[in-house]
Formats: C-alpha cells, sequence, structure tokens
C-alpha cells in the first residue's frame, strides 16, 4: 500500500468507527496525522496522534508527565502492565513523560482493529492514571489537598486519593490571604502536555 492509501484507509476505519478526528499535515513527508481525543472517567481526555505512511499507522498517546517521586516504581508498574498490553506499549520522551506507542500494520488497517487499539490505549491511558498518580505524585497530592482544603475549594477530582489522606498529616500551607499561596501543581497538571 501506498501512503495515501493507508490514509484513506485510516480516515475510512476512523469515520466508520464515528470517532471525531482532525488532520493535520506533517510538512512533505509521505504520511499525514490524524489527531483525536478519547474521554476518560479518571483522567479526563487521551489525545491520539495517528500517523499513518507507507508502513502502516504510528499510533502515539500522551498519558502522563514525568513522576515527581518515586520514579523507578513508576517504571515498573509501566513495564509490568506492558505484558497485559495488545498493540501499544508504555514509554518514554526524553524528559521522562509517560506515553503509550504502538503500530497498526497495514494488512489490520480495518475499522475493527483501529477501535481495538484505540479500546485499548483509552483502557491502558484512563485506567492506569490513578495508580500513576499515587506512585508518583503523593506528595503533590497531599500538598493539593492540603491547599484545597484550607481554602474550601473543591475536592471533586481529588476525591479518587482520599484513601491516601492523613487529615491529621498534611503539610503545612501559605496563609488565606497570602497572594502567592497558589499551588504548584494540581492533579490535572500531570495529565496535560506540558507547554
Amino acid at each position: 500500500m501506498n501512503p495515501d492509501e493507508t490514509i484513506d484507509a485510516l480516515a475510512a476505519a476512523l469515520d466508520e468507527t464515528g470517532i471525531d478526528y482532525a488532520r493535520k499535515s506533517t510538512g512533505g513527508a509521505k504520511s499525514e496525522h490524524f489527531v483525536l481525543e478519547l474521554p476518560g472517567e479518571r483522567k479526563l481526555k487521551t489525545t491520539v496522534l495517528l500517523t499513518a505512511g507507507g508502513h502502516g499507522v504510528r499510533v502515539e498517546a500522551f498519558v502522563c508527565r514525568r513522576p515527581d517521586e518515586n520514579i523507578e516504581a513508576v517504571y515498573r508498574y509501566l513495564l509490568k502492565r506492558n505484558r497485559r498490553l495488545y498493540a501499544v506499549a508504555y514509554t518514554l520522551d526524553n524528559i521522562g513523560d509517560i506515553y503509550l506507542i504502538g503500530r497498526i500494520s497495514l494488512d489490520a488497517l480495518t475499522r475493527a482493529e483501529v477501535d481495538r487499539v484505540l479500546g485499548q490505549v483509552l483502557e491502558a491511558a484512563d485506567g492506569d492514571f490513578n495508580q500513576i498518580l499515587e506512585i508518583g505524585f503523593l506528595t503533590s497530592i497531599r500538598r493539593e489537598w492540603a491547599w484545597r482544603r484550607a481554602r474550601g475549594e473543591s475536592m471533586r477530582n481529588l476525591e479518587a486519593f482520599a484513601h491516601l489522606i492523613d487529615e491529621d498529616d498534611l503539610p503545612e500551607i501559605a496563609p488565606l490571604d497570602d497572594p502567592d499561596a497558589e499551588p504548584v501543581w494540581s492533579v490535572d497538571d500531570a495529565g496535560s502536555r506540558p507547554s
């Protein structure tokens, strides 16, 4: 299959699934990017980049930024998790941010296979997200919990981490009237791609 046929086959498969996507040129390369967002429950959304070219489709999805702590434990968790994933695997970029990557061969480029691979991306990124945060961002979670509790802020997206919190052992935070008392981190920050 030439690159144009791969691009057409991927577009047709995505159209059949009903998933909204945007097409982006790769700037002259014999490939094209398809960008889509998969809605989640733990991770609000997972952005997926599908690159269609002459040899198939490359799958890439940002999962989480580089852990703040317990990096070895996070990476051990991801490596063990790789054993149970279909068509994708966890990997790191040059700064340690966590991604899922994979490939769909030309022979398998059907609606069913695209749907299966995207389902695996969503299951992994969304299903593993809180566990990654618990291992790699516990100090930040506790700090944000204390900051929100002191200011009466919503705890909605922190509720999943309540089992990790000892109210008597939370970090000290700046007084309410301190203009510089913004949290340095947010649970939402871990799942968002850095600017």
